[in-house]
């Protein structure tokens, strides 16, 4: 499979790692509006820096891996679903409903493998964890706790392009729940506060939130947000049911633990999603090739990034109105 890679920052460089790691795949040729940095990029990995056009009107690319800025999504996907490649996209395909669902109507147009890149769900305790639930290893799932902790703030100018807290960082967490929940969620309600940076307050925007989520059965998830743990980077899933509880933990680079006369000591966990997710973006490149080669679904698809940002829609609406906000049943 060839993969052209559109987007050669921080997240873009760490899919080329992927896609280079991948025995299957080629990176044919890497786009960045700043030149410098695909060029740069395309020569770490023996390819070529094009520009965007030439990506899409090259027969020979069979894929389109899309890690630009996030404006950019919504109108590469289009041109790549158009030029009949397959497709990953970074999140989210837009900050706003409406252009998320033009989007995924061209998709209905012009079929094509399309993966949106909730890496998340390819993390292999992550995995292990939905297996275990899918499984009845604790019964009936009954309360699920959601826990994603940055090590420290974004920039506040940054803050003031993302999308929010909800549709930048909890997002991953709202498809997390949605994926383990795996039924309709029918109500959410959200609170937050400003309290590590003021800057992020005055850019109109939290840095701790929480979340909670109730399933058309009765079940609750809590997602808990904060752009600040001192330790590193945190992130944590307790799946509670009928006949007993699964965790997943954080990682770090050994995960030795020491016991002693003072007591025990564990290093810190690895400190942000490059190093905690390294895996799991190798493992997205692969579900998505698989999927690309089968004629099968990716495991996260366009739709499941519509329907996270729905849930970060109406936690925003929740905690500006400080009321529960009902949703249909088409999460």
């Amino acid at each position: 499979m060839k993969i052209a890679l559109i987007g050669a920052g921080r997240i873009g460089k760490v899919h080329a790692q992927a896609i280079h790691s991948h025995p299957n795949v080629t990176l044919a040729a890497v786009a960045d509006f700043h030149q410098p940095a695909a060029e740069a990029l395309a020569e770490q990995y023996a390819s070529r820096a094009v520009s965007v056009d030439e990506i899409f009107a090259d027969d020979a690319i069979d894929a389109v891996l899309i890690a630009s800025s996030t404006p950019t999504h919504a109108e590469y996907l289009e041109r790549a679903a158009r030029a009949g490649k397959a497709i990953l996209c970074e999140k989210p395909i837009a900050l706003d409903l409406a252009r998320t669902r033009d989007a995924l109507q061209v998709l209905s147009e012009h079929p094509v493998t399309c993966a949106l890149g909730f890496n998340r769900r390819h993390d292999p305790q992550f995995t292990a964890l939905k297996k275990a639930i899918t499984d009845g290893r604790i019964g009936a799932l009954e309360t699920l706790t959601i826990i994603s902790r940055d090590p420290s703030p974004p920039p506040a100018e940054y803050v003031a392009e993302s999308g929010g807290l909800f549709r930048d960082m909890m997002i991953h967490d709202l498809d997390m729940a949605r994926w383990l929940l795996d039924e309709p969620i029918e109500s959410v309600f959200a609170v937050g506060s400003s309290i590590i940076n003021p800057a992020i307050g005055e850019a109109g925007d939290v840095d701790t939130a929480m979340v909670t989520l109730t399933t058309a059965s009765g079940k609750l998830c809590q997602i808990s947000n904060s752009r600040r743990a001192c330790y590193g980077y945190d992130q944590r899933i307790e799946a509670f049911g009928s006949q007993g509880m699964l965790q997943a933990q954080n990682e770090s680079d050994t995960r030795l633990r020491f016991t002693g006369e003072a007591g025990q000591v564990e290093e810190k966990p690895k400190w942000f999603f490059l190093e905690r997710y390294a895996q799991a973006y190798q493992l997205e490149i692969g579900d998505f090739v698989a999927a690309w080669q089968e004629k099968r679904a990716p495991l996260a698809s366009a739709q499941d990034g519509l329907e996270a940002l729905r849930l970060a829609d109406a936690a925003e609406r929740s905690l500006l109105e400080g009321r529960k906000i009902l949703l249909d049943a088409s999460v």
